[in-house]
């Protein structure tokens, strides 16, 4: 939480995250900058020295504040007992578009982000980023995988909500529906691709079994 004299304590992080969607308003301007945490610090009321000390001029730390600060919003408003009654292709179509009603109208400082995010030295903290995005949305969405699926799904969640994000930094079309369209296709595929996985891995009866079929190309019927 944001301390009520404007300095940061121990509640460092909180102050970040409150901060983020503000410094997201003013990175279409100023960049994700310094100078952006200075507006957003003047708009929130607090010290601007201790909010650009609270993210040392690293544009990466201010976006993955602003990230967070959307994850918590998005488990707030979709939480798991809300999302229980929807199928689980809609859980996940609502949680990444519930990103993209928050990222809306903030174009501009997504496409600054995503040319921050795209710089090589900063593949490690995106891949973390965009990992723990998807882990908030698996586990809204009631997954309780522990085996390798709790690893595919999330890796695979991730790498579509960036395709998505690079989608809707250059959607012109209205309400975004082009990226939602994208989004849609590529949940699609997901769940495409969860079914064939099932029943290659647990077949029954007479479903297509990939590991049936090898075992009959290593060893044919006599």
């Amino acid at each position: 939480m944001r301390p009520a004299n404007g300095t940061v304590t121990d509640g460092e992080d909180g102050f970040r995250l409150e901060l983020a969607p503000l410094i997201a308003d003013a990175a279409a301007f100023d960049g994700w900058t310094d100078a952006a945490v200075t507006v957003a610090a003047e708009m929130a009321g607090v010290d601007p020295q201790a909010a650009c000390f609270a993210f040392g001029g690293k544009a990466m730390t201010m976006i993955a504040a602003w990230t967070r600060a959307i994850d918590a919003d998005m488990a707030e408003a979709l939480p798991r007992e809300r999302l229980a009654t929807l199928p689980i292709r809609e859980r996940i179509r609502a949680l990444v578009e519930f990103r993209i009603d928050a990222i809306a109208g903030r174009e501009e400082s997504l496409r600054r982000a995503l040319i921050e995010m795209a710089k090589p030295g900063h593949v490690a903290a995106v891949a973390r980023l965009g990992w723990k995005s998807a882990d908030v949305m698996w586990r809204l969405a009631g997954d309780t995988a522990t085996d390798y699926n709790h690893y595919t799904k999330r890796a695979t969640l991730a790498g579509i909500y960036a395709a998505t994000l690079a989608v809707m930094a250059d959607d012109r079309s209205e309400d975004h529906a082009d990226t939602r369209a994208f989004l849609a296709r590529r949940i699609d595929g997901i769940m495409r691709f969860e079914k064939f996985k099932a029943q290659v891995l647990h077949p029954k009866g007479e479903h297509f079994s990939l590991t049936r079929l090898f075992g009959r190309l290593r060893y044919p019927a006599r």
